[in-house]
């Protein structure tokens, strides 16, 4: 058996399993952003329902819930211990980080707004980090990421970012591995 020789190589051939063209991860990623709108719209309905008192809304969570779950099927179809939930929160953190974020950059606070971008776009990286293996070092010939020193997340350089800790190694992987725009 030949030795993978790179996350790319690896993400490839993983994805070839289960994908017509095995240099699409796309599909995957597109999915994830559906997956983030999706745990929103539940949510969404949970307070439409709350603020209206009209229970219509609380009655379409199930069907916005089983999408979502159904959803998550084709990218974890299984896992270990907590990894579901985790998974979840991860991917509605990231998408509720990004929300202030792009409210903090419509008000002009572009530092904060850049930090909060930062912080999504680490929570994104965790959740492919998790479902790929690089954080449990379940994945062939891809070493676990080790825990970060410090709590406090750092912003992104806008060039090359130097690879400090486990966020920034994260971050890396999933900019070389998990490519939207191969076709």
């Amino acid at each position: 058996m030949k030795k993978i020789e790179s996350v790319q190589e690896f993400v490839e051939k993983l994805d070839a399993a289960k994908k017509v063209n095995p240099k699409d991860l796309s599909s995957d990623q597109d999915l994830t952003i559906g997956i983030m709108n999706l745990i929103s719209i539940e949510e969404h309905l949970m307070f439409s329902g709350a603020k209206t008192g009209k229970h219509q809304f609380y009655d379409l969570i199930n069907e916005v819930r089983e999408m979502r779950k159904n959803a998550m099927l084709k990218i974890i179809p299984s896992y270990e211990g907590e990894v579901w939930c985790i998974s979840k929160h991860l991917l509605a953190a990231s998408m509720r980080v990004f929300e202030v974020g792009t409210k903090a950059l419509a008000s002009g606070d572009k530092k904060t707004a850049y930090d909060l971008f930062d912080q999504s776009y680490g929570l994104y990286c965790m959740f492919w980090g998790l479902n790929m293996g690089a954080l449990t070092g379940d994945a062939p010939d891809v070493k676990p990421v080790k825990p970060q020193k410090s709590s406090k997340v750092k912003p992104a350089a806008v060039s090359a970012p130097k690879a400090e800790g486990s966020m920034s190694k994260l971050k890396s992987w999933v900019r070389n591995a998990v490519n939207c725009c191969i076709e």
